[in-house]
């Protein structure tokens, strides 16, 4: 509603930082009925979704394309089908027949990618996959680029660090949707990261509490917090190994969502508003408490590349470690 988002920005208003939002694409995230995406973008709103609920009503979906691509903001689709999904959280693999878990086939995730990248290519909205965690999705992301869809697509670092056996050792800090693959989709993302099929690196954080994540596989919460190891993880599995230079991956993490938002992109110079983030890149750090409130991250004990020592927002230091 107007509402809501009118309070989350002006909530955003008082904080440190720089706060945009999303609005649903549907009312109460059901899938039913559309909301007033007129009066939403008037509102404020920088793109239209319904975060980690799928759009399964494809003339619903496609209505919500033509009415974001006349308001110029785009939509963002989380790609799971629940008709191949037998146990949410984990792959549809080794680790899951393990643990005798059912499992999320990578099918719930490239049939809907498939469907969607159609879709935007007829309408010509701007489209981005959310969180791509399989190598048939990438392969369609790269195929509706061919064809000239608007079509984004943005990777977590989580997809490209770890595989489906994390499971086995993290438990539920490794359950999240999309769940974590196989090996060859891992490689599958980093190669979509290296030619431009992915265009960004996001954190998918999902904050949960202790008492949620310790609950059984099949109970507990998915989801993990991702802000604070982001830059950590990307530099360790992307940088360090040669897949990206480090330019390539701060890029995907800043200056690619500006421009799929359209927003001016971040720059240094003078008489520019100075939003910085100040770290030195090959300084080790271990991973053993967060800022958030919330500490349910499988990285937990890592020793991640890329302290980060300021952050500056207009001009102010608003972080300091």
């Amino acid at each position: 509603s107007e509402y809501t988002l009118k309070y989350v920005l002006d909530k955003g208003k008082e904080t440190d930082i720089n706060i945009y939002a999303c609005a649903n694409v549907t009312m109460g995230m059901k899938g039913e009925t559309l909301t007033d995406m007129e009066k939403l973008a008037a509102a404020g709103a920088a793109v239209f979704t319904d975060d980690g609920i799928p759009l399964m009503d494809e003339a619903l979906l496609t209505e919500a394309m033509r009415r974001a691509k006349a308001l110029g903001i785009p939509v963002s689709l989380h790609e799971e089908d629940p008709l191949f999904i037998r146990g949410a959280g984990v792959n549809d693999g080794p680790a899951a027949r393990k643990l005798g878990y059912g499992g999320a086939a990578p099918a719930a995730e490239y049939v809907l990618t498939a469907r969607d990248c159609m879709i935007a290519l007829h309408t010509r909205a701007r489209v981005c996959i959310q969180h791509i965690s399989t190598a048939a999705s990438v392969a369609m992301v790269r195929l509706a680029k061919q064809l000239g869809a608007d079509v984004w697509a943005e990777a977590a670092p989580h997809h490209f660090t770890l595989t489906e056996e994390a499971v086995e050792e993290y438990g539920t800090l490794a359950r999240m949707n999309p769940p974590l693959r196989s090996e060859e989709d891992r490689m599958a993302v980093v190669r979509g990261l290296q030619d431009g099929t992915i265009d960004m690196i996001v954190t998918d954080h999902a904050p949960h509490s202790k008492e949620e994540k310790a609950k059984p596989l099949a109970q507990a919460p998915s989801g993990i917090i991702g802000l604070e190891t982001s830059l950590g993880l990307s530099i360790r599995s992307l940088a360090e190994p040669g897949h990206l230079n480090l330019m390539q991956v701060l890029e995907k993490m800043t200056a690619a969502p500006a421009r799929f938002l359209s927003m001016p992109e971040p720059v240094i110079a003078e008489g520019r508003a100075a939003d910085l983030v100040v770290f030195r890149p090959q300084e080790i750090w271990k991973v053993e408490s967060f800022a958030s409130r919330s500490s349910n991250s499988p990285f937990l004990g890592w020793s991640l590349p890329g302290k980060i020592h300021y952050t500056v927002c207009g001009g102010r230091i608003v972080y300091e470690s």
